[in-house]
C-alpha cells in the first residue's frame, strides 16, 4: 500500500513562536497517513524545532468524526470550527496547541487515506488506541 502524504497550510495558536508562521499566522503542516505502519492512524507534521512534539499520530476515525462533530480521544481533539475549518487541539507536557485547518483540505487528505488503503475503512477502526505525539526523527543530527 501506498503513503499518503499532503501538505496544507494551518493557523496554529501556541504559547510558544513557530518557524516558518508567516504574518497572518499560518504555517504549513504535513497530513500524512502509512497503511504498512498502521492502517488506523493518521499524522500531522509541524515545521522546525517547535515547543512539544513536532509530529502527532492519532486515529484516522477521530479525524473524521471529527470534522462532523466534537470528538477526542487522549491527547487529541477535533471539532468543526464554522462550515469551512476544523480545528486539532494537541496537549503536550509543553502545553496546548490549537490547529486550525480548512475542512476541505482533511477531507481531501481522508478520501486519498481510504483509497490508498483499498479496502475502505479499516475494519475496528473506532478501537484505535489513544493519540499520542512524538519527535520527528531527523537523519544528519537534524
Amino acid at each position: 500500500m501506498s503513503v499518503v502524504e499532503q501538505y496544507a497550510r494551518a493557523r496554529v495558536l501556541t504559547d510558544a513562536d513557530l518557524p516558518g508562521e508567516d504574518g497572518g499566522g499560518s504555517l504549513p503542516v504535513v497530513l500524512r497517513y502509512d497503511p504498512d505502519a498502521d492502517p488506523r492512524a493518521v499524522r500531522i507534521g509541524f515545521p522546525g524545532p517547535a515547543p512539544g512534539p513536532r509530529e502527532w499520530t492519532f486515529s484516522r476515525s477521530l479525524l473524521e468524526r471529527g470534522l462532523r462533530s466534537p470528538a477526542g480521544s487522549g491527547d487529541v481533539r477535533v471539532w468543526p470550527c464554522g462550515r469551512v475549518q476544523a480545528v486539532i487541539e494537541l496537549h503536550s507536557a509543553q502545553g496546548t496547541s490549537v490547529v486550525q485547518v480548512e475542512s476541505r483540505a482533511l477531507t481531501r487528505f481522508l478520501r486519498r487515506t481510504y483509497r490508498a488503503a483499498a479496502a475502505g475503512p479499516v475494519p475496528g477502526a473506532d478501537a484505535a488506541g489513544p493519540a499520542r505525539g512524538g519527535t520527528v526523527a531527523h537523519g544528519g543530527g537534524g
